[in-house]
């Protein structure tokens, strides 16, 4: 099909614009092309007068193949001219000439017409579910505020040096690496690690690009420039590893490459060969024209408009059941990738977990009972942003606990809080809070698995609140049907804490599992999985840091709901639900369609070869091959539209 070359597509708004356009004009085409080629079959059943000139008629259906025949003929050419001389295009191409030369114009405009309806229909499909890649790069700031001359100039990263101050307002994202000036400041690294936990960083330690400053705004010096930081090789990980992807082609490719060169060849043989045998046997009766007419057939039956509607339209059908059920594959090549999948390689936070804390146990002194811990806690938390305070003031309201108010609240940052409540004094925070203030805490307490919100009460321990992502709800289930795909090699790989990393593993029953990951560990664990060519890998993952493995494994599939846009253009597979119990659904949907592909292959080809056979010894005619080609067209396009009832 023809493609939108105008340079405004740089910019994403005209792009889109661009797109737009070049796709309202490639349907007028195709609605032109199919309005004068029935208009004029009309005219030629009716025996119109004025359409019975040949040259008339030749010039009318010209008309009607132009607009979608020189899209065609022009990928053709681009193609020859970069050294693939037989592909699909040039089939169609041939078979069109073909048809026009021998006079059956009507077949050489429907040729055409099909097979680019086919093109389309396949293009919108995949254009709903791909976005521009330029989304990943949206994430990289493309500000920075640097204090020059004490004031706070905004300038782009790439203009920074080495050791100027730049600063970082709340919520932000820190545009370069740094060393911290502040005392201390807590960071959501989620981007970088995947960590669920918010990560406190103190004065000189090192703050990465990606990160957002979650509690104040914060001063740093800047350690490296731009395109050395971590965000930016996040990025370029991304690029290399997309690098080493294999260009995915469809079937009909791969077979055009070797057919059309075939059917060509044996076309003019069927002219030479009699006429090489009248010069040895001139009483054979060889007649020229009758021996071109039957090449020309057979070029024009070789067409295989079967296969070129029906194997898009197949995949154009397993794309859109899969997206009702929340499923976006980027591509048929994807479809037919997934079903050969043996090993899933899982990131755990946000895909296989909630991504949000919630308060799992409550562990309160002998003297003090549950309600009031959680009272006292939420009570002096409630003021606070920290992801792990909101998470305490939810729980606390969900059992209907009243807060009270809290006075001379002092935060300590990395330590907890005090604050004065009821008359009593609080003290909220981690246990070097209680080492701090010299509270002694009780042995045996968890250790490793989560965030541990530490209480005491005027200076006595009141309790701890042991707090933890969750396990999705549906997350066993999805381990359980991929079990039951035959898909045995599951794996977890996390920037969290390995205790906690193995212990969601052990709760889902994956024995292979690896925590305390940055990005460029995952890309070697998804390396050292395709040292082995047999293997083929899945990655499933919702971060800007999981992009790089999404890109590297042979499919990428992102949680979409709530997941990074990096993440969900990088992937080849978006889930929209955040359900990973999706991805059994995905690999199903994958396996349906495949098999109904290859059922359409098997009818389009078995057909035409007996129609071939029988054309070649003048058994059939031209219009009789027509009928049993958009026959088996037919048949094969309802052996497609099956699969909107089959995928489930």
């Amino acid at each position: 099909m023809a493609h939108c070359h105008c340079n405004h597509c740089e910019t994403h708004h005209h792009g889109d614009a661009c797109a737009k356009a070049g796709n309202w004009k490639e349907w007028a085409g195709l609605a032109l092309s199919a309005a004068l080629l029935f208009a004029g079959i009309g005219l030629t059943a009716a025996d119109a007068a004025f359409f019975r000139a040949e040259g008339l008629r030749l010039a009318w259906y010209l008309a009607a193949c132009l607009p979608v025949g020189l899209p065609v003929m022009k990928e053709a050419w681009e193609e020859i001219a970069h050294g693939d001389v037989f592909n699909e295009f040039t089939l169609m191409s041939i078979a069109t000439v073909g048809a026009f030369c021998i006079g059956e114009y009507p077949e050489g405009v429907a040729v055409m017409l099909f097979y680019s309806l086919g093109e389309l229909f396949q293009e919108k499909a995949v254009s709903r579910a791909r976005h521009s890649i330029r989304a990943l790069l949206d994430v990289r700031p493309e500000t920075a505020t640097v204090i020059r001359d004490a004031q706070g100039v905004t300038v782009s990263p790439r203009e920074v040096r080495p050791g100027e101050v730049i600063e970082v307002k709340t919520g932000e994202r820190v545009p370069l690496d740094g060393t911290l000036l502040n005392d201390a400041a807590a960071f959501n690294t989620a981007a970088l690690t995947g960590e669920s936990l918010p990560r406190t960083l103190r004065k000189g330690e090192d703050v990465l690009a990606g990160m957002i400053a979650t509690d104040k705004a914060v001063r740093l010096t800047v350690s490296k420039p731009f395109e050395d930081s971590a965000l930016s090789r996040i990025l370029a990980l991304v690029q290399e590893a997309s690098e080493r992807k294999a260009p995915a082609e469809l079937f009909i490719r791969k077979f055009a490459r070797v057919y059309t060169p075939a059917v060509t060849g044996l076309a003019v043989l069927i002219v030479l060969v009699p006429w090489l045998w009248s010069l040895v046997l001139p009483s054979s009766g060889y007649v020229f024209g009758d021996w071109l007419y039957r090449g020309l057939v057979f070029l024009v039956l070789s067409c295989p408009c079967a296969l070129a509607v029906s194997i898009p339209l197949g995949y154009f059908g397993g794309i859109g059941a899969a997206s009702r059920l929340g499923i976006l594959f980027k591509g048929g090549n994807y479809l037919d990738a997934i079903t050969r999948i043996d090993t899933i390689v899982f990131d755990k936070t946000g895909t296989l977990t909630q991504g949000a804390f919630e308060v799992q146990d409550c562990l309160h002194a002998d003297d003090v009972d549950e309600t009031r811990l959680l009272q006292a806690v939420a009570s002096a938390e409630q003021g606070s942003t920290h992801p792990i305070a909101k998470a305490i003031v939810r729980h606390a309201r969900q059992r209907g606990i009243p807060l009270l108010p809290a006075a001379e609240v002092r935060e300590t940052a990395g330590y907890g809080l005090e604050a004065s409540i009821g008359g009593q004094t609080v003290l909220a925070g981690s246990r070097r809070l209680m080492e701090q203030r010299h509270v002694p805490c009780p042995d045996g307490l968890p250790n490793g698995e989560g965030a541990l919100v530490f209480c005491a009460i005027n200076g006595r321990y009141a309790g701890c609140l042991c707090l933890a992502d969750t396990l999705k709800a549906d997350a066993p289930q999805a381990i359980r049907a991929l079990q039951a795909l035959n898909i045995q090699n599951i794996r977890i790989l996390s920037g969290d804490k390995q205790e906690i990393v193995t212990t969601f593993a052990r709760r889902l029953g994956i024995t292979q599992a690896y925590g305390d990951l940055l990005p460029d560990g995952k890309v070697e664990h998804i390396e050292q999985l395709r040292q082995d060519p047999a293997r083929r890998i899945a990655f499933v993952g919702d971060g800007i840091n999981d992009a790089p493995a999404l890109a590297l494994s042979h499919v990428g599939i992102a949680m979409g709901g709530l997941g990074s846009d990096a993440a969900i253009e990088t992937a080849d597979v978006v889930l929209q639900t955040d359900q990973p119990s999706k991805i059994a659904t995905a690999i199903r949907a994958g396996r349906q369609t495949r098999r109904v592909v290859w059922q359409n292959i098997v009818l389009a080809l078995g057909v035409k070869l007996a129609v071939l056979v029988l054309g070649a010894c003048g058994l059939a005619s031209l219009w009789a091959a027509v009928f049993a080609d958009v026959g088996v067209a037919f048949l094969a396009i309802l052996n497609a539209m099956r699969l909107q009832r089959i995928i489930k």
